[in-house]
């Protein structure tokens, strides 16, 4: 290990003499030999690199810079010896500036194509976020089916769900149904409760707490009393394409959050069906995340979303929030599957024990 050790030393020592002394070709050849005695070196993969941008070829470069920081990503250049921190950090700044430089290059480009951030196509400017390291892919993660060949979508297009005008429009007389249930105290309980028998998460500060509770109009599948005490609100869902599922759906819910109530990041359990939330009670400081996108709401205004996809929802007010929530089907689905999906879930419950989803 030391002669190979000094080896490798004294060929990065070779190569970067060759560069000063303007010999590129000696410059590659002791680099690469000194990457064939080791691959994984941090020493040699730095070299060759460096090599490589003293001759200008940055696309090159900036792979085996690339490699040099992932070989340090745990440990940083902690520990180091004084001239490789020096390189994980030459490493780091010429990928910064490469990032720099190709986003400027793309945005004239895209600017000449004409593409206008908040004006062109979302999805585009989502995929370019990607592609950018602005923002990190999440995909769907159902706990219990995984339908294939579906869109992945965080937030859906309110444009897609005409039908939510009408809900929209009945916002006042639902939160009026809304407050005689909190003015009453009826009807709401922790969304999450322990159950005897089944495991648990003692350290989840949610599960039996008043902080996230819910009064529900429909309850895996079946109306509750509460549906009557809100004729108005049962009255703006009629056309709704709810998803039924017997002993499951629809899930329709007022869902109260609390100040300082945190829903940590979960994921639902189908992919079959979208959640809708329609905001009734929001005041300033309620945010929600879907994968990489986060939004705060505002009275009045729907959005539908993928719940299988990573979400979380904080109250960062001083008041409580509270939400109408309610599943539907996919819009993908055709009525054979819609009825196929129902089949095969309500079949896998008939073997299951109880389970709670939602947000």
């Amino acid at each position: 290990m030391t002669d190979m050790r000094t080896t490798i030393d004294q060929l990065a020592a070779k190569a970067m003499a060759a560069i000063q002394g303007g010999d590129a070709a000696g410059a590659h050849a002791a680099a690469d030999r000194a990457l064939q005695i080791g691959p994984q070196d941090l020493r040699a993969l730095l070299t060759k690199a460096d090599v490589l941008a003293a001759q200008g070829a940055a696309r090159e470069a900036n792979m085996y810079y690339g490699a040099v920081l992932q070989r340090t990503a745990a440990g940083g250049p902690a520990g180091l010896p004084q001239d490789l921190a020096a390189g994980v950090a030459r490493a780091r700044a010429f990928r910064e500036r490469l990032v720099a430089e190709r986003g400027a290059q793309l945005q004239q480009a895209l600017a000449g194509a004409g593409y206008e951030a908040g004006r062109s196509d979302p999805r585009f400017t989502h995929a370019l976020d990607l592609m950018m390291g602005r923002r990190k892919p999440y995909m769907p993660q159902p706990k219990t089916l995984y339908y294939p060949e579906l869109p992945v979508r965080q937030f859906y297009p309110r444009a897609d769900f005409p039908w939510l005008d009408k809900v929209e429009a009945a916002v006042d007389a639902m939160t009026e149904e809304l407050h005689a249930l909190l003015h009453e105290d009826a009807g709401f309980t922790p969304y999450l409760q322990s159950a005897p028998g089944l495991p648990n998460q003692p350290d989840y500060p949610l599960i039996d707490s008043m902080d996230w509770s819910t009064a529900f109009l429909w309850k895996d599948g079946e109306e509750t009393p509460n549906a009557a005490r809100c004729p108005r609100t049962m009255a703006a869902l009629a056309d709704v394409p709810l998803c039924r599922v017997k002993g499951r759906s629809p899930q329709v819910m007022f869902s109260q959050l609390k100040p300082g109530a945190h829903i940590k990041p979960h994921h639902g359990f189908v992919n079959t069906r979208l959640i809708c939330h329609v905001p009734l009670i929001v005041p300033p400081g309620c945010r929600f995340r879907v994968g990489n996108e986060v939004r705060e709401w505002e009275r009045g205004k729907a959005w539908v979303f993928d719940d299988t996809i990573e979400h979380e929802a904080v109250n960062q007010s001083d008041r409580t929030r509270v939400v109408l929530i309610f599943d539907i089907w996919r819009p993908e689905l055709s009525e054979e599957e819609r009825g196929l999906v129902a089949t095969l879930l309500e079949t896998l419950d008939a073997y299951s024990p109880s389970r709670r989803e939602g947000d």
